[in-house]
């Protein structure tokens, strides 16, 4: 089986109105024109990623305008959509909270980022995340075939304990949407991304925006899709585009059967217990 998996690198604006017409536009020309049958958008997609915008573009899920519209799209074109992230808003708390759709508009997931981040190295905190967002506390997955995918966002990616836990849960294909600066994706993004599909011999996406030199955290952009062998299979530049990748799944038998370290594991000296699923 292969999954073609499409990373939408969403170039969003102060509209939220605008920016769910461009990812509903994107979604169709991943599905219709590119042949995609998972499509991802990035980290808080509908709205610019700084504190008076996030806490505007809040709502609730599934009833706000973005999971209606998100729903739509999965229907309207038969497509599994990660819905990268938005702000949940649950009584008084907000959630920075991924969604997944199956293709008759149904949810089939619902994450919430569970490491939040207050660091920066370019030296500013744009958004102080543990001020501004509660923190979730489960694992999601979903499945698209016999497939067995999970998410994280963003920082969660720096959390090798976590992506081994959802490889011990069964995952072949870790998705993160994020928002990462570009001093910090210079000297990390590619190198994270290669560690954990090595770590786990798991395929990994990561979905940035789309760079905005105007902008007060600078998208790094540079979406990519990494193989269970650490090989980047594709990456896209900093501009808005569509970035397609074949996940050949037969691909994870092999590297497990030649490298089969999780069958050399020393269960006796340490192991990694996963507290809720």
């Amino acid at each position: 089986m292969t999954i073609k998996i499409a990373l939408i690198q969403l170039r969003v604006v102060d509209s939220k109105e605008k920016n769910l017409k461009n990812a509903t536009d994107l979604i169709r020309i991943s599905k219709k024109e590119k042949e995609a049958n998972v499509v991802v958008l990035p980290e808080c997609f509908n709205g610019p990623y700084t504190v008076d915008s996030l806490k505007t573009v809040a709502e609730t899920i599934p009833g706000g305008p973005t999971s209606r519209a998100l729903s739509n799209a999965a229907r309207d074109y038969g497509v599994y959509v990660v819905g990268g992230s938005i702000v949940e808003s649950v009584g008084d708390q907000l959630y920075n909270t991924s969604t997944v759709w199956g293709p008759e508009g149904d949810l089939l997931a619902t994450y919430r980022k569970v490491h939040l981040c207050d660091s920066s190295l370019s030296g500013k905190t744009t958004v102080p995340e543990t001020k501004l967002f509660a923190a979730g506390s489960d694992f999601a997955t979903f499945t698209v075939g016999e497939t067995k995918i999970g998410l994280g966002i963003c920082w969660d990616m720096r959390f090798p304990e976590f992506a081994a836990a959802y490889r011990t849960l069964g995952c072949d294909l870790l998705i993160y949407p994020a928002v990462c600066d570009v001093p910090t994706g210079e000297q990390h993004w590619e190198l994270l991304a290669k560690a954990r599909a090595l770590d786990n011999q798991a395929f990994v996406a990561f979905c940035s925006p789309a760079r905005d030199t105007h902008a007060k955290l600078i998208p790094y952009g540079h979406s990519l899709v990494v193989d269970p062998w650490g090989t980047v299979i594709q990456r896209a530049t900093e501009f808005q585009e569509i970035v397609v990748a074949d996940l050949v799944l037969k691909e994870l038998t092999q590297v497990r059967h030649r490298i089969p370290v999780f069958e050399q594991k020393r269960a006796d000296l340490y192991e990694l217990k996963v507290k809720s699923s």
